[in-house]
């Protein structure tokens, strides 16, 4: 592919990456405010609760949240310590393990999502109507579309 995108493409991406980026900033400042974990806890936490045992494999979440084994790893251990996941043997496999969110866990993510959803509120709600809302909810789906691996769930509460 040779082919330059034109002007008005190239200022559609950067707006859309400067948008991610200063919303993302703003609702991790507003979960430092309240004293919890950074967002990647949350999204761990929600996909462990999406599961009926409330677990998955290490390699799972990695697929689901598109996180680097190594970044998951370190991810898991530090909430292993903190006491909202823990790790527990594969039965049909002794090698492998499962990542199982705890009671402290789930309190955690309702506890991130009151402060995580308030700050998509005022940082998003506040700015698009939802009409708006469901336009942009098309047409970044019109992105995600060609995504091999898929998109990563939206998180909520």
């Amino acid at each position: 592919m040779t082919e330059q995108p034109e002007e008005a493409i190239v200022k559609a991406w950067a707006r859309l990456v400067r948008a991610e980026q200063a919303t993302m900033s703003r609702i991790e400042n507003a979960l430092k405010r309240a004293g919890l974990p950074p967002l990647a806890w949350y999204d761990i936490l929600l996909e462990l609760t999406r599961e009926p045992h409330g677990m998955l494999r290490p390699v799972e979440l990695e697929h689901r949240l598109l996180l680097a084994q190594y970044n998951a790893s370190r991810l898991i251990d530090r909430m292993e310590k903190a006491g909202l996941v823990g790790r527990r043997v594969c039965p049909e496999d002794g090698r492998g393990q499962f990542v199982a969110i705890t009671r402290e866990g789930a309190k955690m993510r309702r506890r991130m999502w009151r402060v995580y959803g308030a700050a998509i509120a005022d940082h998003v709600g506040t700015k698009l109507t939802p009409s708006e809302a469901h336009t942009l909810y098309e047409l970044l789906g019109k992105l995600l579309r060609d995504s091999a691996a898929g998109p990563a769930q939206a998180s909520g509460g």
